[in-house]
């Protein structure tokens, strides 16, 4: 999905958030329940661009039929190397109605639960504020 990859790469924000479905749902790879909707799902990837440092897609995997696309990526939280895959799936509309996130390894799934739970009040607040 190179729209979606190149927003992500711009650190776009703005640009993330208009390709998602109103209906997506977002896993996380450290949170057991899916967050649904765009406000969340937009908040919460604000909240990754400020966590991740040194981020980078590696390789873009799609299906034939186009619904369906991995972007493996590397990046830094802190001292820790990841490595991830958002794998994303888009509507007949072509926007992003399901989006989950895998990482590596797990003392990196570790201290990317540590970040993103140090971001949670201003994520909230801000999917509050999107919603509203």
């Amino acid at each position: 999905m190179r729209a979606f990859r190149e927003a992500v790469e711009a650190g776009d924000a703005d640009a993330m958030e208009t390709l998602l479905a109103e209906d997506v749902v977002f896993t996380s790879p450290v949170v057991f329940k899916p967050y649904a909707g765009k406000a969340i799902t937009a908040a919460i990837l604000r909240g990754v661009v400020r966590v991740f440092e040194d981020f980078r897609y590696v390789r873009e995997i799609n299906d034939p039929n186009g619904r369906d696309h991995a972007l493996v990526f590397t990046a830094r939280v802190g001292d820790r190397e990841i490595t991830g895959c958002d794998f994303l799936r888009v509507n007949e509309e072509g926007l992003i109605d399901d989006f989950m996130v895998m990482v590596r390894p797990l003392s990196g799934a570790q201290a990317l639960a540590e970040a993103m739970g140090a971001q949670f009040d201003r994520i909230e607040k801000e999917a509050r504020l999107r919603s509203a």
